[in-house]
């Protein structure tokens, strides 16, 4: 049988008193006639047996597979003689260990999920609470702060204009100061602060988180000193410190809510423009750019400027796909 299996040669022998002949199937049908000895094993057939024997040799064939679960190791071997076989190995674990495993797995997959969306709705509550505050004490304090100011009967128009203006130009300013600040120091000196958000997140918030906090002190001074104090220049400052809640109102919802989805954003996530944003944002924390664009709302003009227009095309194609699968 392993003769056969291998291809070599099917040899019949028949010894008589003194002859023996030998039949090799290369040589065509079997001999009616004895041969002798001598003839056989002349040189020239000698030769062109071993080169049909060449010929016909298999080649040799290992194939190994291996599983990093340890579940399985499959191991498919042929000799060299010619006989194969395949061999199956379970070192370490079985159906039940197997099955197990998969369940354990499972599990922590689902226990990732619900942790997930349980800091996202932690984060939705903080998000709403704190913007309907800030929002709802906003309009109190420019309605009160300007009626108390026309108690004499006099409407100020240039102190009226000069809070609009600031409040315009701060929320401006802002995203100009957050470009330069996001480079200059969060990408440098604060690092070990802003790094937290360049990795994955654990817990509902991070330490990123307390810059959020260190814009929003000169605000609230701002807009304290403002409606406790008549005149052009509390007026400004007022106008100044309620430009800049506004821009923190609106970076939390575009940056924290669409771009990072740590709360759900409802209809600003199909606004156009601010889908440039977030993809924008995105292509930041890729560093395909050498961390281009800084900036959040002008982030699209940022990467214009360095040539990754195609770049943002793609990434706004990426999320609007991602979102459909959502």
């Amino acid at each position: 049988m392993a003769a056969s299996f291998a291809g070599a040669a099917t040899t019949t022998t028949t010894t008589t008193s003194n002859t023996v002949v030998k039949h090799i199937p290369y040589f065509g049908p079997k001999p009616t006639s004895l041969v002798t000895p001598s003839l056989l094993l002349s040189p020239s057939v000698l030769k062109f047996h071993r080169i049909l024997t060449l010929k016909k040799k298999k080649p040799k064939l290992a194939i190994c597979f291996v599983l990093e679960d340890k579940t399985k190791t499959l191991s498919t071997s042929t000799s060299s003689s010619g006989g194969g076989g395949t061999q199956l190995e379970f070192p370490d674990s079985s159906g039940e260990q197997s099955v197990d495993q998969i369940s354990a797995a499972a599990a922590r997959v689902a226990e990732k999920l619900a942790r997930k969306k349980s800091e996202r709705s932690t984060y939705l509550i903080a998000a709403v609470m704190s913007s309907l505050g800030i929002t709802s004490m906003a309009i109190v304090a420019v309605y009160y702060r300007f009626a108390w100011q026309m108690e004499g009967g006099e409407i100020p128009y240039a102190e009226m204009f000069g809070t609009f203006l600031l409040a315009v130009g701060a929320a401006v300013g802002m995203e100009m100061w957050a470009r330069w600040a996001h480079e200059a120091l969060w990408h440098a000196s604060l690092w070990h602060m802003h790094e937290s958000h360049h990795k994955p997140r654990e817990g509902a918030f991070e330490l990123n988180d307390v810059f959020a906090i260190t814009n929003a002190v000169p605000a609230i001074a701002l807009l304290y000193y403002g409606f406790y104090t008549k005149g052009l220049i509390p007026g400004l400052c007022f106008g100044a410190g309620l430009g800049i809640t506004v821009f923190g109102m609106a970076y939390m919802f575009v940056h924290d809510g669409l771009v990072h989805r740590r709360f759900p954003v409802g209809p600003i996530a199909n606004v156009p423009y601010f889908r440039r944003v977030a993809a924008a944002h995105q292509l930041h924390h890729s560093e395909k750019f050498n961390g281009v664009p800084y900036g959040l709302f002008l982030g699209p003009k940022e990467l214009e400027e360095v040539g990754g227009l195609e770049e943002l095309d793609r990434e706004v194609s990426r999320r609007i796909k991602m979102s459909k699968n959502l």
